[in-house]
């Protein structure tokens, strides 16, 4: 069964390649330099700051509704021991998750930026 597996991975690419038309190239390389297609145009240093940022800040935001979360438990607990213990430990969660999203987020911006000064501003 490996064996047929594998021939099927290393050979599915050539057999894909083998139905093109003549008119593309063989891997496809040609099919995105028609000007309708829009890519984009930034550096490759700002959509990868860009996508970690968005990253960070979709994390901030999940770990404040955990905290949100857990205020809204503990103050409908109606005084239960085991709902209040299970609220602190919530929010501490959240808490600690919101330290680590902003610590991430101070040593992304720091190597960024450095990354940045020691390539371009030379």
């Amino acid at each position: 069964m490996k064996k047929i597996l594998t021939f099927a991975l290393l050979l599915g690419p050539s057999v894909a390649n083998a139905q093109t038309t003549p008119e593309l190239d063989d891997w496809g390389f040609n099919d995105f330099s028609h000007t309708d297609i829009a890519l984009g145009s930034r550096p490759l240093r700002e959509t990868i700051g860009g996508v970690i940022n968005i990253m960070l800040g979709f994390l901030g935001i999940l770990t404040t509704l955990i905290i949100l979360f857990g205020g809204f438990k503990w103050m409908t607990s109606y005084g239960s021991t085991e709902k209040v213990d299970e609220a602190k430990k919530l929010i501490g969660a959240g808490v600690v998750g919101l330290v680590i999203v902003l610590t991430a987020y101070a040593v992304s911006r720091f190597v960024l930026s450095e990354l940045y000064n020691q390539t371009v501003l030379t």
